[in-house]
């Protein structure tokens, strides 16, 4: 789960073109001679739908996008006839209703039946107006053995006839608009996936949820208990890695749409109208994560895990990249939750671990020098590979030492090890395995780590080995109480 580095070209919708102008710039800027799958391959009728049309006119065209097609026919059959001529794998998404995957020279392309009597018909079953926007791939013939050709009375969107930009629902308004807004409420409902979508899209394209919008997801995000759980994360996961995800997640937990997921994350107190707070970008207090009953703190928790954040602490690019994310989760979700989505017990461990650490910092203003060594130690080895996690959700003044710390894979307390290994222990002190010699390892790693011991492992093995005969001594003293 990385952050990845949004693409950026030149919005055509700024450009202000007819739609026709508009049809003829979106394939210059998708370039589909290109693409693996040859357009002469699909049958007549054929079009782009979906994020690649969108991200295409909005400037953010990925080098290599995922392809959603709809074509007039069987999209399995479809998908596995072009696998087997062009040597892709296919995927089987959805039988009943003729959904593929077909995985080509590293592109993803899912293929889909359409729906309804046609293409107009299709786009209006779906769930926001920027998704609903169609480019036709193929010309149409002419007749009744050709019924694309009904598409061209477009109503509300214009078609051109040599295959032009269908728009019934108004999507390229508000693209232009800057703004987010459902078809119908009916269409969320459909699938409520919907309505954690339509949050992450909002925050991932820097636009604004039209009021209805928003108010058909607040109203309904109980519905959301009813999804797959790994779609859910899947959705979560795909927000935090987005530049603004932290205050999207933020408005996840105002909406209360995880309310059936994790009992913390109820809408008690949030914002009636579900809007972002006014002071969304206030400095919330540094401590434990938010318990039930507090979600107004959480919403500031998470609307200060921004870009600006990490930078101010001295995360790098690549620092950034995974430890945003992961201090995004941490923050809105604990194990039990994760689980319950079906995460990886990875990520689950990686939460947890930190949401320890941070609430029991956040008793101590957020200071971990000010633990007991055992408990420091403790710290450093749980969380050794994500740390710069951490240093997010804590306050900036420790950070910049800490991190500098961190890098250095010698540093004795930031990467904790035993000076001697337990092999050569053995060997020079006559010691059997055991619980014994583990012991002794825990005490020689904790003397080096606190500077009672020679940094460098192998360094000044004399001075260790004193340490360690006087340790067993001491231990083999036996006590009276």
């Amino acid at each position: 789960m990385h952050m990845l580095q949004q693409p950026r070209q030149r919005p055509i919708l700024a450009a202000g073109l007819p739609v026709d102008q508009l049809a003829k710039a979106l394939r210059l800027r998708l370039a589909p001679a290109g693409w693996p799958l040859p357009l002469a391959a699909l049958p007549a009728g054929s079009v782009l739908v979906g994020g690649a049309v969108r991200d295409a006119l909005l400037g953010r065209l990925a080098l290599r996008p995922d392809l959603d097609l709809v074509v007039p026919g069987n999209a399995v059959a479809l998908a596995r006839e072009l696998a087997r001529q062009l040597g892709g794998v296919v995927v089987v998404l959805d039988a009943e209703r003729s959904i593929a995957r077909l995985v080509l020279q590293g592109w993803t392309i899912d293929l889909a039946r359409r729906m309804g009597a046609n293409l107009q018909q299709d786009l209006l079953r779906r769930d926001y107006t920027a998704n609903a926007i169609a480019l036709q791939l193929t010309a149409t013939g002419d007749g009744p053995e050709h019924p694309e050709a009904a598409l061209l009375d477009c109503g509300a969107g214009l078609m051109d006839s040599n295959g032009g930009l269908l728009d019934p629902s108004g999507g390229l308004e508000d693209l232009a608009a800057g703004r987010l807004r459902a078809i119908s409420e009916a269409n969320l409902l459909d699938d409520p996936l919907r309505l954690l979508r339509g949050v992450r899209l909002a925050w991932e394209l820097g636009f604004r949820l039209e009021a209805t919008s928003l108010g058909w997801i607040c109203q309904h995000g109980a519905r959301l208990g009813h999804v797959a759980g790994e779609r859910v994360l899947a959705e979560l996961e795909r927000l935090a890695v987005a530049p603004l995800g932290g205050g999207g997640l933020a408005q996840v937990v105002d909406t209360g749409l995880l309310a059936s997921w994790c009992d913390e994350l109820s809408p008690a107190g949030a914002p009636a109208s579900c809007e972002k707070p006014a002071n969304q970008g206030a400095a919330a207090r540094q401590g434990a994560p938010a318990r039930s009953g507090e979600p107004v703190i959480l919403h500031q928790h998470l609307a200060k895990l921004r870009l600006e954040a990490a930078a101010e602490r001295g995360l790098s690019e690549a620092e950034t990249a995974w430890a945003l994310p992961l201090a995004r989760l941490a923050c809105m979700l604990d194990g039990q939750s994760l689980a319950r989505l079906k995460s990886s017990r990875r990520l689950q461990l990686s939460c947890q671990r930190l949401r320890h650490w941070w609430q029991r910092l956040g008793a101590l203003g957020g200071d971990p020098d000010a633990l007991p060594e055992e408990e420091r130690l403790s710290l450093q080895r749980q969380l050794e590979g994500e740390l710069p996690a951490l240093a997010l959700l804590l306050d900036a003044g420790w950070a910049p030492i800490a991190l500098a710390r961190w890098r250095d894979p010698a540093d004795p307390l930031f990467h904790p090890r035993a000076p001697l290994d337990g092999a050569s222990l053995q060997a020079r002190l006559a010691l059997k395995p055991g619980p014994r010699l583990g012991q002794l390892l825990e005490h020689l790693t904790r003397e080096r780590a606190f500077g009672r011991l020679p940094a460098e492992p192998g360094e000044n093995v004399a001075e260790t080995l004193v340490e360690a005969r006087h340790w067993l001594a001491k231990e083999a003293v036996p006590r009276h109480g």
